[in-house]
């Protein structure tokens, strides 16, 4: 098991322990609010997750984006997000634009299913619009605001990122399915 120390004044606020915390989309559960220091918070990491996510490659002083659970009376801004990592990616490449960033990353192709153009993804836990979908690719174009306010702003091609598919997707496949509903997927290995 690997434990984690995380600094962020602002998760920590009203941390308590067992509370959840997603760390780089990972939602990891708080075993100690107080982290040794004001302003910090500690979790470990069991084997599965260090296998599933990219915090395995976590060292001291990596930023991470930290994101607390939404309450149940809380306002969804984005799309529904678990903090379950369904696999990670690498960015391809970054395209700056005048405001903005076009970031391209690899897509598995068992996700490649979960991923439509305009539908949403979580990249490290920031809930995110596709601007588009090659056969293995995808892309996203970052605003102002999420290039200063999370790791995405200084992210470089090669560097690996957490992923999670929009989970109304996944629910649509398995209800589908048990209607004898074949997926793409399916098709192609039935021909």
């Amino acid at each position: 098991m690997v434990v984690f120390t995380v600094h962020g004044r602002t998760v920590t606020a009203d941390a308590r322990h067992g509370d959840s915390i997603a760390v780089n989309g990972v939602c990891l559960t708080v075993t100690d609010p107080e982290g040794g220091a004001g302003g910090s918070f500690t979790v470990e990491l069991v084997p599965e997750t260090l296998k599933r996510s990219s915090l395995a490659a976590v060292v001291p002083g990596t930023r991470v984006n930290l994101e607390r659970a939404l309450p149940v009376t809380g306002r969804l801004g984005g799309h529904i997000v678990q903090g379950h990592v369904d696999g990670v990616a690498t960015l391809l490449s970054r395209s700056p634009g005048e405001r903005t960033d076009e970031l391209r990353f690899s897509l598995a192709p068992d996700l490649a299913r979960y991923v439509v153009e305009k539908g949403s993804i979580a990249v490290d836990g920031v809930s995110l619009t596709v601007a588009g979908v090659g056969a293995d690719t995808f892309t996203v174009a970052l605003i102002p605001t999420t290039l200063s306010h999370t790791t995405l702003g200084f992210r470089q091609p090669g560097d690996t990122v957490n992923l999670e598919v929009d989970v109304v997707a996944k629910y649509v496949e398995r209800l589908a399915a048990g209607y004898g509903v074949t997926t793409a997927d399916e098709e192609v290995r039935a021909q």
